[in-house]
């Protein structure tokens, strides 16, 4: 393979490729592509920490993704041949293969999975002691893997199996337990029903391992058994499949708390009061709960974020900084201002990826989830609910997000020319005004006259996509945007605009 070939692994902060299928698809994770990527990684991670091989440990776990087992072997084949020695965490979610770095004193990971993608995909996550890696760091394993400069070690590392998820459950239910009032109460959940959709992902430990012994009545979930065919439905708590699903078990099951994990556990949804907390309203209520104890905190989020979310957060006391798509993103901002001194309690992309400072800045559905549970404890306790809290949340009346794909090779200058040209229709169109502070594409907010309301015109972090998202405070006002804006657009001959015209 050449270097060009190597770097179509590449997915943002992760590789992803096929886990199902051959070599004919150039994306296929091979056998020999998986070891030569880890042996990738093994010489970088060496020379990140400035330690010999053999004194190195990485952790490996996996999603049920049917592909796992193959794909974990030559992973580990490829550490211990680079003299690393390997704990095999068996089925794992994302976020408790982090946590290896903490409890284990690992001194890296790997997180076997594709997140919410279809089964036939698969990927590869790592982690430090300092978290994910970077885009940058993704290149220079592939790099690595392309140039074949491998570690040779004294000695072949060695491999031994640990149940670290029982740690990591233990870790949960004591935030729960720290969480309750009444210490002495040792089955603080008692009371509740909870439903959970794992989707047959890495998720349904939480029922059993977390919430049941705590005292919750978890029947009536769903799909907790690990599939990696996923024969009931992907698990991606932002489709409205899953959604549904969760929404349909709750009311069935007259369930307090319902709960929708993606395949790996790092990104979860809810239900509460026979309605979907996700997107804006999961952000609100994220934000509400460290606004609690962080007062004049900045909330980071994505740059899709309903201008209600803005307003909510002022309203509970905490500043807002609508940045960049892309959870990496936003976690990375986080650090940063963190780092220069300000309070940066939470990071979300309305997605679900929620990164809290009190967490080591990982985006960890599972925690997420438990810091709910324990404020809908508290509240339980005042005779209120959990979407009470949402209660002054201003919500638009239509949202829609459309998709439209470049069709030449220079996509990314190509979507720049089309918003640089639409900045300069909007400012001379009456009732349009451009955000002035926005960090990706153009934003611009709709006067009352218009629906009120906002629409955003971005590219696509990885894909030849430009990516329109609005919302309106009218019935009906998205309809008549999108009319104008295909007046404007239909001049870009390389741009798909056929879901647009769909939409009118």
């Amino acid at each position: 393979m050449s270097d060009k070939q190597w770097s179509i692994f590449k997915s943002g902060s992760d590789i992803r490729g096929f886990g199902l299928g051959d070599v004919k698809n150039p994306l296929y994770l091979s056998d020999d592509r998986v070891y030569r990527m880890i042996c990738g990684f093994s010489r970088w991670l060496k020379d990140k920490t400035v330690k010999e091989a053999e004194k190195l440990t990485v952790s490996v776990g996996h999603d049920p993704r049917l592909s796992a087992t193959r794909i974990k072997k030559s992973v580990i084949q490829a550490l211990t041949d680079s003299g690393i020695d390997v704990i095999d965490c068996g089925l794992s979610t994302t976020p408790a293969m982090f946590f290896t770095t903490v409890d284990l004193n690992c001194d890296g990971a790997v997180q076997i999975t594709a997140s919410h993608h279809p089964s036939d995909k698969n990927g590869l996550k790592f982690f430090t002691k300092a978290g994910g890696l970077e885009g940058a760091d993704i290149t220079a394993i592939l790099n690595l893997a392309d140039a074949g400069e491998f570690i040779k070690p004294a000695r072949k590392g060695i491999a031994k199996t640990y149940d670290y998820m029982s740690d990591y459950s233990a870790r949960l239910r004591r935030i729960i337990l720290d969480g309750a009032s009444n210490r002495e109460n040792e089955k603080p959940l008692e009371g509740l029903k909870i439903v959970v959709d794992a989707g047959n992902g890495a998720g349904g430990f939480y029922a059993a391992d977390v919430l049941a012994p705590l005292g919750a009545d978890v029947t009536g979930s769903l799909f907790l058994e690990p599939d990696g065919s996923f024969p009931n439905h992907i698990p991606n708590p932002e489709s409205s499949e899953t959604m549904d699903a969760l929404l349909t078990a709750v009311e069935e099951n007259e369930a307090d708390f319902g709960i929708a994990f993606d395949t790996d556990v790092d990104r979860a949804a809810c239900v509460s009061g026979g309605k979907e907390i996700n997107r804006n309203r999961l952000v609100a209520l994220a934000a509400s709960l460290c606004l609690e104890e962080n007062r004049g905190g900045i909330i980071v989020t994505d740059s899709t974020t309903s201008d209600g979310v803005g307003i909510f957060i002022r309203e509970h006391g905490g500043r807002h900084l609508r940045y960049k798509r892309g959870y990496r993103n936003v976690i990375a901002k986080q650090i940063e201002l963190t780092n220069a001194g300000e309070n940066c309690p939470l990071a979300i992309e309305t997605s679900g990826h929620a990164s809290f400072s009190s967490n080591y800045f990982l985006d960890d559905g599972a925690y997420l989830m438990t810091r709910l549970i324990v404020k809908l404890v508290s509240l339980k306790k005042e005779g209120k609910r959990l979407e009470d809290v949402l209660s002054t949340l201003q919500e638009p009346a239509e949202e829609s997000e459309l998709r439209f794909r470049i069709k030449t090779e220079d996509f990314s200058a190509y979507g720049e020319r089309v918003i640089k040209s639409l900045s300069s229709y909007a400012s001379t169109r009456e009732g349009w005004e451009e955000a002035a502070e926005n960090y990706e594409g153009i934003r611009i907010s709709v006067s009352p006259a218009d629906g009120g309301g906002w629409f955003l015109l971005r590219l696509s972090v990885h894909d030849p996509v430009m990516v329109l998202n609005a919302e309106s405070n009218e019935k009906g006002g998205n309809k008549r945007l999108f009319a104008e804006l295909y007046g404007f657009v239909k001049q870009f001959e390389d741009l798909d605009i056929s879901e647009l015209y769909e939409a009118l």
